[in-house]
């Protein structure tokens, strides 16, 4: 049985992964609605990670014989003036998802929970990884978004993305 703690932290990261979701939906449409479809699909792709992160806490909770409660969506609202404005939202995200993941772990090492540890292993790993991508995207953003040919060269290297499920064993 889990910890009350670890167990409410746990329940309300299912719905900051969902609210992450949208965040990069929206980023996704903003990207089709500016005819940056490569964008579009780095972001969508994005989209259905954090849908995936979602559900692996889902199942998580579900396998420690915990009962799952959701919660209202937060509604993302933000609007861009620019193509490099969405990747420092992103940027800025991934950075809160890992504070968050960090005091999921925290409270399962007060508690000696390793068995929750472990499983938060993966995410503090795809949390480095979020966050070197977004990092990455914005350095050649910077490099080439200003040149049409460049922007143009880069986003037909976003479309090439192919979504992969994770592979974490519950």
């Amino acid at each position: 049985m889990l910890d009350k703690k670890v167990a409410e932290l746990l329940n309300a990261q299912i719905n900051k992964e969902l609210y992450s979701a949208y965040i990069y939906l929206e980023m996704a449409d903003y990207y089709s609605d500016e005819g940056l479809g490569g964008f579009e699909n780095w972001f969508y792709i994005q989209t259905q990670e954090e849908r995936d992160h979602a559900m692996l806490f889902r199942a998580y909770l579900l396998n420690n014989g915990e009962k799952v409660t959701l919660d209202t969506i937060e509604k993302p609202g933000k609007s861009y003036d620019n193509f490099r404005a969405p990747l420092e939202t992103a940027l800025e995200h991934e950075r809160y998802v890992t504070s968050l993941i960090n005091a999921i772990y925290d409270a399962a090492y007060s508690v000696k929970d390793f068995r929750t540890m472990q499983f938060l292993d993966w995410f503090v790993k795809e949390q480095c990884e979020e966050e070197k991508n977004t990092d990455d995207l914005i350095k050649r953003f910077d490099l080439f978004g200003s040149d049409a040919k460049g922007l143009y060269m880069l986003d037909s290297e976003l479309g090439a993305r192919v979504y992969s499920a994770p592979s974490l064993t519950l």
